[in-house]
């Protein structure tokens, strides 16, 4: 518990664990690139080419008029908040360094991570039921907001899947049972002020490894995402979800749409918190290229895996 950077004063300059080689530092400034805005309330063919367009351009964009209500998706961001302003001794029992963990609280100072991050991990069964019990009980409204919140969200994941599935020329279910079975794996992330942000970063350069993501990025900026082999800077659209590809998803399509690297970089003024919500296939589903993908000159690219053995 030590290790949460929410749980400590702030330092006045870098520790030396967080200090990055100077080739991993992010640079004194990024390429500015506006993501696609996808209106999900217009028509469904151009929603479902949009949503394509997009996926195979950048492999991100952002959705508004999704469903999810502008109350819910405010009440959401203030409970993880405050769930990063309660006093030490009411976080210390969801504290833990074991990766295997479905619900913990951990820091991006563990297993030789240095950087500039707490986590809060939860995991949601779908519909939910009792699987809220083992969420964090303090603030008193989390484990309400949250099922509140998780359902819809799962819900726009899906239709963009059914939209996906459609522009390709699959069957609309097609990513329905165990394909997106699993448990929806919420991460509400929390990165304090920094006091350099030159020498860190919140998150490293990574790829998601689930299908399909949605994250509600907060009022503060600090996601980027690689476009063309430069870093660019996201600027999140109110009230609008920000989605990107996995590697199931990838793996599936045959590399038709990608998972693209992203990172979060460090800010010295103001915290962020962001809620990433991320759409899992069950643990033992096997994953590969579907056959609609692939062709005698079209080969598979990635051979098939269990999905449970993929993410060990």
């Amino acid at each position: 518990m030590e290790n949460m950077l929410s749980s400590a004063p702030l330092p006045s300059s870098l520790p030396d664990r967080f200090i990055l080689l100077p080739d991993q530092r992010p640079p004194a400034s990024s390429v500015a690139v506006s993501l696609p805005v996808i209106d999900l309330s217009r028509g469904r063919d151009e929603v479902r080419r949009a949503v394509l367009d997009a996926g195979r351009e950048l492999g991100f964009f952002q959705v508004i008029n999704h469903g999810v209500s502008e109350q819910t998706m405010r009440e959401m961001e203030e409970v993880c908040e405050e769930f990063f302003r309660l006093p030490a001794a009411d976080k210390t029992a969801l504290y833990s360094e074991d990766r295997f963990k479905r619900n913990r609280l951990f820091s991006g100072t563990i297993y030789g991570d240095r950087y500039w991050r707490d986590c809060l991990r939860l995991a949601c069964a779908f519909p939910v039921g009792d699987t809220k019990n083992d969420w964090p009980d303090k603030p008193q409204s989390l484990r309400e907001v949250i099922e509140k919140f998780i359902m819809p969200t799962r819900g726009v994941a899906m239709e963009l899947l059914r939209l996906l599935s459609e522009g390709m020329g699959l069957r609309p279910d097609y990513f329905e049972g165990d394909l997106s079975g699993g448990d929806v794996v919420i991460h509400v992330n929390h990165y304090p002020p920094c006091p350099d942000p030159s020498l860190t970063l919140s998150l490293p350069p990574h790829c998601d490894r689930n299908l399909i993501t949605l994250l509600l990025p907060g009022t503060v900026n600090g996601l980027q995402v690689v476009y063309k082999g430069e870093w660019i800077n996201v600027d999140p659209v109110p009230n609008s979800f920000i989605v990107n590809f996995g590697r199931q998803l990838e793996i599936i399509t045959n590399g038709m749409l990608k998972s693209i690297e992203h990172r979060a970089v460090a800010n010295s003024a103001l915290a962020r918190t962001s809620v990433a919500a991320f759409i899992m296939p069950a643990a033992d589903s096997l994953i590969g290229p579907a056959e609609e993908f692939v062709s005698k000159d079209n080969p598979p690219r990635y051979r098939p895996a269990i999905f449970g053995e993929f993410i060990r």
